[in-house]
């Protein structure tokens, strides 16, 4: 999250009438992230969070909020899209669309133990299941399509080595992609960003997922594979914490039990993942856009997860 597009407490009286909120007291920036402008707002009915999209259309839309309705319905702890008067999830704000949600209470656990890892992995597990009589269907917007247009706009700014792992890795993956064991894959609405900035805990209870506005439909085990790149490894050099791994994986398994094309597609989509996040990092980092809070994450950390993932065993998934 980010602050591209500034709103005042003036431009946000009159557009707040249209919501059963009441009055809006005040409004600040939230600075993490990198893709929609983000407010918290206080509001006679209490907090709230406003975003402004800066990428995605009002065609696109539907999808993310009436996800989050649809999966805060089933009981998915999940931030709720505030309707207006007319029934809407999504209005214009400045000329761009925009929604508010319910703010989640906790904060985020950015050194998580297995307890935290193993609540992750049952709410993600519980997440893929609610999400299966969703009905509105979008692709991933970050997966392999976009991954072909991007990778040959990026390739000049890498080092030989890096373009040689670039291009072999982009092979890979779509090679992979062809393979009836990649067909075989459980699909449906995934996160697809669940990082530990994007989860609330309120000390080892979580309280819900957040920013879902990279979601799409994808390989739940390609979801499963994002959450663990991140949640479960030490960040100073991307090696996996097999505790923390373990943790995560026995409580999603014992929620959703993973197949058997999903155990031989492990260690591609732990690959898979990493790269996702190394070509957005780099492209973002090379080809940023302005924004008042803005600051483009290091590419090299998830060059090195993939360097990780490609070069070393990975722990077998459990199996029933």
């Amino acid at each position: 999250m980010a602050v591209f597009t500034s709103v005042t407490l003036e431009d946000l009286a009159p557009w707040m009438t249209q919501f059963p909120l009441g009055k809006a007291l005040n409004i600040r920036g939230i600075a993490s992230g990198i893709e929609n402008s983000n407010f918290f707002i206080d509001t006679e009915q209490g907090e709230y969070v406003l975003t402004i999209f800066e990428n995605l259309n009002f065609e696109q839309l539907p999808f993310y909020l009436k996800l989050m309705r649809h999966l805060a319905d089933r009981g998915v702890l999940v931030p709720a899209p505030i309707a207006n008067a007319d029934g809407e999830l999504c209005v214009a704000l400045h000329g761009k669309p925009a929604a508010i949600v319910s703010k989640l209470n906790g904060s985020s656990q950015m050194e998580p133990q297995p307890v935290h890892c193993a609540e992750v992995g049952t709410m993600l597990a519980r997440m893929h299941l609610a999400g299966r009589d969703f009905t509105i269907h979008q692709a991933n917007l970050r997966s392999l399509d976009w991954w072909q247009i991007t990778v040959p706009k990026v390739l000049e700014f890498l080092s030989a080595e890096n373009r040689q792992l670039m291009q072999d890795e982009i092979a890979f993956q779509s090679a992979f992609a062809l393979t009836p064991t990649y067909k075989a894959l459980a699909t449906g609405p995934v996160h697809a960003d669940l990082f530990r900035n994007n989860v609330m805990f309120d000390g080892e209870k979580l309280t819900g997922f957040f920013d879902f506005y990279f979601a799409g439909c994808d390989t739940w085990l390609f979801d499963v594979a994002v959450t663990i790149n991140d949640w479960c490894i030490d960040l100073a050099s991307g090696e996996l914490d097999m505790a923390r791994v373990q943790a995560m994986l026995n409580a999603y398994h014992a929620v959703r039990p993973f197949t058997v094309e999903e155990s031989q597609a492990w260690q591609a989509m732990l690959r898979a993942a990493a790269f996702r996040f190394w070509l957005s990092r780099v492209y973002d980092f090379y080809q940023p856009r302005d924004a008042e809070m803005l600051t483009p994450h290091d590419p090299t950390h998830f060059e090195r997860i993939l360097r990780l993932r490609i070069s070393q065993p990975v722990p077998a998934l459990p199996q029933a």
